[in-house]
C-alpha cells in the first residue's frame, strides 16, 4: 500500500505546487492519473517514486517513506520518465547492467516485448527513434515484475500497433500484488486499463473514485443536440451529437469516457463528487 499524508512540495516559494495533498492507493489496482499540463502530475509520481521529497507530511511505501530510499523498496518498483532517455550503449547492454538490480526481473519478457514491438535487439540505443527508445523502456519497465509500476505518459510517441501491444502487455502481466500508476493525457488510450480514477488539479486531488463506482454513479448520455435541464452536470460536444453527464439513477453501468469525465470534473467537481456521497 501506499499512503500519502499532507504532502507539500514547491520548487520555489511562491506557490506550492503540491498542496496538503493526502491519498491511499492500494494493490491490485491500475491507476490513471490525469490533469492539466503543470499541476503537478510529475511530481506527484516523483514523490511516490522517492526522486522527490516533500517539504511537509509523508509518502509511505510498504511502511517505508519513500525518501529514504529503502533497497528494497528500490529494486521492487520503476519509474518510467516521460522525457525517458537511453544510455549511449546496446540494447543487450542496457539489459544486461540493469536487470540484476530487480529480484523479479524476466530476460526472456523482455526481449519478447521487444519482438512484439518490432525493435531489434543488436541495435545500439543512440541509433533507436524517439518511439523504438520508448518501446525499450517500456519493455524494460514490465520485464522487472516490479510491485510499484509508475509510468508517466508511456504512450507518447508510440505508434497505433506499439500502444495496443503495450495494452495487451499490461493486461497479461498484471497481478494481484502490483501497483500501477499511468499518468496520461491520452486517455483514449488507456481508457479500458484504467479501473481507478485520480484527477489533480492545483496540487490537489479533485476526484478520486473506481471506474465501477464511476459507472454505477454518472451517466454518460448522448443527446443529438444541447439540452437545457438542471440534472445535466456538464455537456459537450463530441462526434454525433452531443454527451450529458448526470446521475445515474438506474445505476445500471455506463461506459466511462475518461475524456468527458475529466472536462466534466475540472468544470464542476464538487457537483459531480456529490454523486458518490
Amino acid at each position: 500500500m501506499i499512503s500519502l499524508t499532507s504532502v507539500d512540495f514547491s520548487y520555489d516559494k511562491k506557490q506550492r505546487l503540491i498542496d496538503n495533498l493526502s491519498l491511499t492507493l492500494d494493490r491490485g489496482t491500475i491507476y490513471g492519473l490525469l490533469g492539466k499540463n503543470g499541476t503537478g502530475k510529475s511530481t506527484l509520481l516523483k514523490l511516490i517514486a522517492g526522486s522527490r521529497f516533500p517539504q511537509e507530511g509523508s509518502v509511505v511505501v510498504d511502511n517505508i517513506e519513500a525518501k529514504e530510499r529503502d533497497s528494497s523498496i528500490l529494486s521492487n518498483s520503476f519509474f518510467l520518465p516521460e522525457d525517458f532517455k537511453l544510455p549511449n550503449c546496446s540494447i543487450k547492454s542496457y539489459e544486461s547492467v540493469n536487470g540484476v538490480f530487480y529480484p523479479k526481473y524476466d530476460q526472456d519478457a523482455f526481449y519478447s516485448l521487444l519482438d512484439k514491438f518490432e525493435v531489434d535487439p543488436e541495435k545500439r540505443c543512440k541509433d533507436l527513434s524517439f518511439g523504438q527508445a520508448k518501446n525499450v523502456g517500456i519493455a524494460f519497465a514490465l520485464a522487472t515484475n516490479v510491485d510499484l509500476l509508475i509510468l508517466d505518459e508511456p504512450t507518447n510517441g508510440l505508434d497505433i500497433p506499439s500502444k495496443s501491444q503495450l495494452r495487451e502487455a499490461l493486461l497479461r502481466g498484471f497481478s494481484d500484488d502490483q501497483i500501477v500508476i499511468i499518468s496520461t493525457h491520452q486517455v483514449r488510450d488507456l481508457n479500458q486499463l484504467i479501473e481507478s480514477v485520480i484527477i489533480l488539479d492545483h496540487g490537489q486531488i479533485i476526484f478520486h473514485q473506481p471506474t465501477h463506482q464511476i459507472e454505477e454513479s454518472i451517466l454518460f448520455e448522448q443527446s443529438l443536440s444541447p439540452l437545457q435541464s438542471p440534472d445535466i452536470l456538464y455537456s459537450e460536444m463530441g462526434l454525433g451529437g452531443y454527451i450529458n453527464l448526470k446521475q445515474n439513477t438506474d445505476k445500471q453501468p455506463s461506459p466511462v469516457d475518461l475524456e468527458i469525465l475529466f472536462n466534466g470534473v475540472v468544470s464542476n467537481p464538487s457537483s459531480i463528487n456529490n454523486l458518490f456521497k
